[in-house]
């Protein structure tokens, strides 16, 4: 199991992946929301916004009335940031949920 502080350090790496490659990042999905990460074996959370393709606002805590909440497990979380999970066998596997909107999951789907 990840510590709290791996799983922290691991969205703090995709926020800067994405920040890297925004632009492409906002021509696939040009989306406003807030965002939860919850990760269930560590009863933690984390949350912050999309916004003009970059996550911002990052911050430990939960947002209960986040518009995308994803939750996982924190060895799941390190896995699909380093990319040795892929996002789409661990969502139909349920190894991650993803609740949104049917409009935002198919925008979402576009990054993965």
């Amino acid at each position: 199991m990840a510590s709290v502080d791996e799983c922290r350090q691991a969205l703090q790496e995709l926020a800067a992946r994405l920040d890297r490659n925004a632009e492409t990042v906002r021509e696939r999905i040009d989306l406003e929301r807030t965002l939860a990460c919850r990760i269930t074996d560590l009863d933690t959370a984390f949350h912050g916004r999309i916004s003009g393709g970059r996550l911002v606002e990052l911050t430990d805590g939960d947002d209960p009335k986040a518009k995308i909440a994803l939750s996982t497990s924190s060895d799941d979380l390190l896995a699909l940031v380093r990319g040795d999970l892929d996002v789409t066998k661990a969502v139909t596997s349920r190894r991650v949920s993803i609740k949104a909107n049917p409009f935002d999951l198919m925008k979402l789907r576009k990054l993965l």
